[in-house]
């Protein structure tokens, strides 16, 4: 069985970034080992961003979305979604 390195101690997670970035997670953990894990209440990053759309086109989303009882930003979201997964 192959010696497993020490993980050193971070000062923060820019550091763990880095180091991570520089090394292989193999030589410190017992892959073999390893388990899937779920984070269920992890919620993404997000960044708000300007987009222009037509007016028309707002204001079927809005139609849309009322229907389904949702924002229509999120609404959005859900269009943008599928497309990405169907590109």
């Amino acid at each position: 069985m192959k010696e497993l390195k020490k993980v050193p101690t971070f000062k923060n997670e820019r550091e763990e970034a880095s180091f991570w970035d520089k090394h292989d997670v193999t030589e410190y953990f017992d892959m073999d080992k390893a388990k899937s894990v779920r984070f269920p209440n992890l919620k993404k990053t997000t960044k708000s961003i300007s987009l222009r759309l037509p007016v028309d086109m707002i204001e079927e989303l809005k139609v849309q979305a009322n229907a389904m009882d949702v924002p229509y930003q999120s609404l959005i979201k859900m269009f943008l979604t599928n497309a990405l997964k169907t590109a």
